[in-house]
């Protein structure tokens, strides 16, 4: 019998990309170096893993979860408590393989919890992992003993022996344990993609009738993939216990649960990196904006409806379309209208940040000072004045807005279908290039 060899080429485009991110982790913390910047590095490294292993249900599998937390946080409480075994001398253990004891935690949930939820699909899927996060806070309140009741668990994490000068007591330290777990967790994510489960995942998202017709049993296809997505999200839970070195009901709460499923929609839940993207967007809003106003929860949900309403693909779905346009060299067609668009948008949302922060701070400060600093100004919200300033921005940036948006379609037909004649297979073809997803 006569065998053929295949020669597969190597995929370049795609080590290129895996170096870059691992070269990205590792000059991170040598580019913002300062402690509250490494702290913020951390806890994107944490959520990130978090986020990915939410994605491993929704995104491939289409499996909307309200209760993910559950295994990032059960995961979390083990892990504290295998860290204070170390401390105390029960257990000999290296802190560097923590994270593995948050996945097996949460990998067995998975499979004890999965077992219920993956019976069924769709909304009453949703509903039930909904009931069973309730559940397990409520526990959490109700178990003192184990969850540390409404203080939670604290622990220390320079326990042991230092290996090789290694602590863990400096948070760079941290932060190069967090982006090692971080670049291991999402290859192997990535990998499970490429496989016959991850395969099935999609047919099961796609259309569950048609693969149980070719015999396959989508509800176990379900709970496979609730099982490695829980190890995961565990896994990042002994990170975040190790990093923040305290674990509370809060991380096995509805409220965690909403945050990576909003985060991780924001990112694009379509493009693997997308919840990456959405991880540092949420660390921003939630962290960074936080501290800036006191406002910061109503601009996420403005900032969660323009991306639902202007882009339900996500952040990743806007810069893979913009670049499917510039590999196409029709970037320079829509560019003299995009920056107005950008400059109208960015005129538009000082003028709404202006109304919003004074408004926040007429409706709240009762010492009786009106004088509010924003943007380097100083601002009286007890004059008129500063209201029409930001009222005649928003009015600016709608009207350059709209202005623009009417030149293009007029000169570029933007919104128009722009057809591209290209050879593919001996044939010519029709691209849909402008204000669709790209060609296929």
């Amino acid at each position: 019998m006569e065998h053929k060899l295949h020669y597969t080429p190597v995929n370049l485009a795609r080590w290129i990309i895996w170096g870059s991110f691992a070269l990205l982790l590792i000059i991170a913390p040598l580019l913002f170096n300062s402690g509250g910047s490494l702290s913020l590095l951390s806890q994107m490294g944490t959520l990130m893993i978090f986020g990915l292993s939410f994605n491993m249900l929704l995104g491939q599998a289409g499996m909307l979860s309200f209760g993910h937390a559950v295994y990032s946080g059960l995961g979390a409480f083990f892990s504290i408590h295998a860290i204070n075994l170390i401390g105390s001398g029960n257990l000999i253990f290296p802190v560097s393989l923590i994270p593995l004891v948050g996945g097996v935690a949460g990998m067995l949930f998975g499979i004890l919890f999965g077992y219920v939820t993956t019976r069924k699909s769709g909304t009453t899927f949703a509903m039930i992992s909904l009931g069973i996060v309730e559940l397990v806070f409520a526990s959490s309140l109700m178990l003192p003993g184990f969850f540390g009741g409404e203080g939670g668990i604290s622990t220390n994490r320079v326990v042991g022996q230092a290996v090789f000068g290694i602590s863990y007591g400096p948070q760079i330290q941290v932060y190069y344990l967090i982006a090692f777990w971080l670049f291991v967790s999402a290859v192997c994510m990535y990998g499970l993609t490429h496989t016959p489960l991850g395969r099935l995942a999609n047919a099961v998202r796609d259309n569950p009738e048609r693969l149980e017709f070719i015999g396959y049993d989508a509800q176990w296809v379900r709970y496979l993939t609730l099982i490695l997505s829980a190890f995961f999200a565990g896994i990042a839970g002994g990170l975040s216990a190790i990093n923040f070195e305290i674990v509370s009901a809060e991380n096995v709460s509805a409220i965690r649960s909403g945050a990576v499923l909003l985060f991780t929609f924001i990112g694009g839940i379509g493009f693997f990196f997308g919840p990456m993207l959405g991880a540092v967007i949420g660390v921003v809003l939630t962290v960074v904006l936080a501290d800036m106003t006191k406002a910061w929860q109503l601009y996420l949900g403005l900032f969660f409806i323009v991306i639902v309403m202007y882009a339900p693909g996500g952040i990743a779905s806007v810069l893979m379309m913009n670049l499917r346009v510039m590999q196409l060299g029709l970037f320079k067609r829509i560019w003299p209208a995009m920056w107005k668009m950008i400059l109208a948008c960015v005129l538009a949302s000082a003028g709404l940040v202006m109304a919003i922060e004074m408004l926040y701070h007429r409706s709240t400060d009762f010492s009786g000072n009106s004088e509010i600093q924003l943007f380097s100004l100083l601002l009286d919200t007890a004059k008129p004045a500063a209201w029409l300033g930001a009222l005649a921005l928003v009015a600016l940036g709608i009207l350059i807005f709209f202005s623009a948006a009417k030149q293009n379609f007029r000169k570029t037909g933007v919104r128009s279908i722009a057809k591209l004649k290209r050879s593919r297979g001996g044939q010519k073809h029709e691209c849909l290039l402008i204000g669709t997803e790209g060609c296929a």
